[in-house]
């Protein structure tokens, strides 16, 4: 528990942290890498480059301050994050470090203006905060050993197939090197893969999501090479040029809560834009199979080769009366517009929603100005969570 004097002077830091929030990340994260270059095995390198990952912690502080008298109110995200965090293989002698570099920024970016008291109030705060992740994580690896063929960490799976589903977009097939038995999971769940690339001198991890539910034999992770500059697309285009059948790759159990769970009989639409579409994949075949409502998928992409799945998705609504699939080519509009939504979505129902930050922000506009409750709309990000 925390004094009261020191939840007043967090809350006191409020508007500081709007103005300076990023500035300390970013801070935080260069010098935490200068000193500790092996933690570089852990993190994205592109989220870093891009500055998702500061502006994601900028968020997270932020939000730690604005409801430090109540932190339940921040449990969800702290969930989240470590679901992501187990996914990676964060442990709790990481957080000691994060606590001095984060410390040590807020005092190099503020200066005189992060007295004793303020740095003190912090430390302290940090250290509740971390105990609550630590927990969290302890929790989450704890469930991820006792699944049926669980584990901690990371394990070599083997790929079993490649199959290109267009130019852009490759699935591998994935099964535990050891024979052992698949670990479960929930549609719309990831899973981290570790990627040792010659010439880099630190391993790459990124989060895939599993594109087809689960059935016990094998895993589907759909990656599309991205074509932008270096270090965008460094590990999507060293996948799809280097992993073959037979090769293997280092995979985690499954993580993330942005799951499928929709009570049977309620209409529920998926509404996926480009690579977005895998983890809603997952959930179609899911939603089709247990609710005997109305269950739709609309996948808009901006030309007509980005509907990879087209194929897949139709063989599921085909065969039954409640399931349709609704291919979006918006090269000429940008995004799906709002009569479009108020045409195919039933808000009555729910929604599940993947893709690109723009599209969901606009997505998410245009479904609550048709009537649909923020509550009945739920979204994933690709990468760290950012502010919509």
């Amino acid at each position: 528990m925390l004094s009261q004097q020191t939840m007043d002077i967090i809350k006191s830091t409020v508007p500081v942290l709007e103005v300076h929030g990023l500035a300390i990340t970013k801070t935080f994260y260069k010098n935490l890498f200068e000193a500790h270059p092996e933690l570089l095995n852990i993190f994205n390198h592109t989220n870093q480059s891009k500055g998702r990952q500061q502006g994601a912690l900028a968020n997270t502080v932020y939000a730690a301050a604005v409801h430090i008298e109540n932190l339940d109110a921040i449990l969800p995200v702290v969930h989240q994050i470590g679901q992501k965090h187990r996914s990676l293989g964060i442990l709790p002698e990481h957080y000691p470090i994060v606590g001095q570099f984060l410390l040590a920024a807020i005092k190099e970016v503020l200066g005189d203006a992060a007295t004793e008291e303020i740095l003190g109030a912090w430390g302290e705060a940090y250290g509740v905060i971390a105990d609550a992740f630590i927990q969290t994580e302890e929790g989450l690896y704890k469930e991820a050993e006792e699944k049926e063929g669980g584990y901690r960490g990371f394990k070599p799976f083997k790929v079993t197939k490649v199959v290109t589903e267009n130019e852009l977009v490759k699935s591998f097939y994935l099964v535990p090197a050891d024979g052992a038995a698949l670990p479960s999971y929930q549609a719309g769940q990831y899973v981290s893969v570790q990627v040792s690339i010659p010439g880099h001198p630190y391993t790459h991890n990124r989060q895939y999501s599993l594109s087809q539910a689960y059935n016990g034999q094998e895993y589907r992770i759909s990656i599309k090479a991205e074509k932008q500059a270096t270090p965008q697309g460094v590990v999507s285009n060293y996948l799809h040029a280097n992993l073959k059948e037979g090769d293997e790759i280092m995979v985690s159990v499954p993580a993330g809560d942005f799951v499928y769970n929709t009570a049977n009989g309620t209409p529920v639409t998926f509404l996926a834009a480009g690579i977005g579409a895998t983890p809603l994949l997952a959930m179609y075949q899911t939603a089709v199979k247990e609710n005997d409502a109305k269950v739709k998928f609309i996948h808009s992409a901006s030309h007509i080769p980005l509907h990879p799945f087209e194929r897949e998705l139709l063989g599921i609504a085909f065969p039954s009366k409640n399931a349709t699939y609704v291919p979006v080519t918006t090269a000429a509009t940008g995004h799906i517009d709002q009569d479009f939504l108020a045409k195919h979505v039933d808000t009555t129902g729910e929604v599940y929603l993947c893709g690109p930050v723009g599209f969901m922000e606009a997505m998410i506009t245009n479904l609550v100005a048709i009537g649909m409750p923020k509550e009945n709309i739920h979204f994933e990000f690709f990468g760290p969570a950012m502010a919509l």
